[in-house]
C-alpha cells in the first residue's frame, strides 16, 4: 500500500518504455536528485565530502562499470584497479598537456579543460579495456579472471616504469594541478567541498542514467544473453565478438572516469602502486557482489555499504570507545570481511534483492496476501 502502482496506466509504448515506468519510482528519484543537487551542497563540510560523499560517488561509478561487465555480461574481471590507473594517468596527461613526436620533433599540446580531460581519460581506458578484453573471446570463467588479474599487475608495473606517463618526475608521483569549471576550482588545494561534490555528482548522474538505458536496451539484452549462455546467444544471432568487446569498452569507460575523478578530485596526488593496487580491484568487486550482480541500484547500494561501514566502525571504535587507531583498523578489516561473508551466505543476490523483497512487501501491506 505504501508502494503504490494502482491507477498507474500506460497509454503508449513510449510511456511503458520509460526509464522508470512506475510513477512512484519517478517521483522518488526526482526527490533524491533534488536533495542531492539543491540541499546537500549547502550543508556539507570538508569532512563529510572527503570521508563519505566523494568516495561514495566515485566508487559508485566504478561499481556500475564493473557491474556492466560482470553482472550483465558475465565476464569476470580482477583488473579494475589497473583500469582506474589508466584513467588517472590519462587524465593527468590531458590536464598537464600531452607531448607528442611528429617527424622527430616534439610538440606539447595545450592543457585540456578538466571536464573534457576526465571524459577523454574514460575513452582512453575504453580502448585499453577492449585490448585486454580480447582473451574473453577464447577463455572464460576462472581463466578470464586470471587474464584480467595479469592486466592489473602489468598496468601497475607499466605506470611505475614508464617515465613519460608521470612527466619524468623524480618521485614517480602524479599531482593534479588546479583546474576549474566556469571559474570554480574543482581540483587543487583551493577547491571547495561543494564544488568537488557537485563535479563528481554530475558525472555519476549522467553515467547512471546512461547505464540504466544501456542495460534495458538491445545492447543490454545481448550482454545478458552472453551471460546466460553464450553458445545459445550466438545461435540466435548475437555476435559474441561485438557483445563482449562492447561490454569491456563500456565498463572500462566508466572505470576510467572513476579513476580520473579518484586521482584529480579526491586524492589530488597518487602513486600507482598505493592508489591503484590489487586491493582496489577487490574492493570494487566486493561492492558489486554485496550490492547485487546485474543491478544498477545494487552498484549504489554496494558502494554505500563499503564506504559507510568502515567510517561508522572507526567512529564507534576510536571516537566512541577510545580504542587505539591501529587496533581499530585491524578489527575494522575483520568485521567488514565477516559481514561480507555473512551477508553473502544469507542473501547471495545482494542488497538489490533485499530492496526488491521490501517493495513486494510494501505493495501488499497491511494485507497478508
Amino acid at each position: 500500500m505504501f508502494y503504490r502502482e494502482a491507477g498507474d496506466f500506460k497509454t503508449s509504448y513510449v510511456d511503458d518504455g520509460q526509464t522508470f515506468p512506475i510513477r512512484f519510482d519517478r517521483y522518488r528519484y526526482y526527490a533524491v536528485l533534488v536533495v542531492a543537487f539543491a540541499v546537500v551542497p549547502f550543508v556539507i563540510n570538508d569532512y563529510w565530502v572527503n570521508s563519505i560523499f566523494l568516495p561514495f560517488l566515485i566508487y559508485a561509478i566504478a561499481a556500475i562499470g564493473l557491474n556492466i561487465l560482470t553482472g550483465y555480461c558475465g565476464q569476470v574481471s580482477l583488473g579494475t584497479g589497473g583500469f582506474m590507473a589508466v584513467g588517472a594517468y590519462a587524465c593527468y596527461k590531458f590536464m598537464t598537456g600531452v607531448d607528442i613526436w611528429i617527424g622527430g620533433e616534439q610538440y606539447a599540446l595545450p592543457p585540456i579543460n578538466i571536464f573534457f580531460s576526465v571524459i577523454l581519460a574514460g575513452i582512453v581506458t575504453a580502448f585499453v579495456g577492449m585490448l585486454f578484453g580480447l582473451p574473453s573471446l577464447r577463455i572464460k570463467g576462472f581463466y578470464l579472471a586470471v587474464a584480467t588479474l595479469a592486466a592489473q599487475f602489468f598496468l601497475v608495473w607499466l605506470f611505475n616504469k614508464w617515465e613519460w606517463s608521470f612527466n619524468y618526475s623524480a618521485s614517480g608521483q602524479i599531482n593534479a594541478p588546479e583546474r576549474g569549471v566556469f571559474g570554480v576550482a574543482v581540483t587543487g588545494p583551493n577547491t571547495h567541498a561543494w564544488a568537488a561534490y557537485l563535479f563528481c555528482l554530475v558525472f555519476l548522474t549522467i553515467l547512471a542514467i546512461m547505464a540504466r538505458n544501456l542495460t534495458r536496451g538491445s545492447m543490454g539484452r545481448k550482454w545478458m544473453a552472453i551471460r546466460d549462455m553464450d553458445i545459445a546467444a550466438e545461435i540466435i544471432g548475437v555476435n559474441p565478438l561485438r557483445a563482449k568487446l562492447s561490454a569491456f569498452a563500456v565498463s572500462s569507460f566508466y572505470i576510467g572516469i572513476a579513476g580520473a575523478l579518484f586521482f584529480a578530485v579526491y586524492l589530488g596526488a597518487a602513486e600507482v602502486g598505493e592508489a591503484f593496487g590489487i586491493s582496489k580491484s577487490f574492493l570494487v568487486l566486493f561492492m558489486v557482489i554485496v550490492g547485487g550482480l546485474g543491478s544498477v541500484f545494487g552498484s549504489f547500494a554496494g558502494a554505500a555499504f563499503l564506504v559507510l561501514l568502515p567510517v561508522l566502525l572507526k567512529n564507534v571504535l576510536v571516537s566512541g570507545l577510545g580504542w587505539p587507531t591501529d587496533l581499530a583498523a585491524h578489527l575494522e578489516i575483520m568485521i567488514v570481511g565477516g559481514l561480507i561473508v555473512t551477508f553473502l551466505i544469507l542473501e547471495p543476490h545482494g542488497l538489490a534483492q533485499l530492496w526488491r523483497v521490501i517493495k513486494e512487501k510494501l505493495r501488499l501491506w497491511p494485507f497478508p496476501h
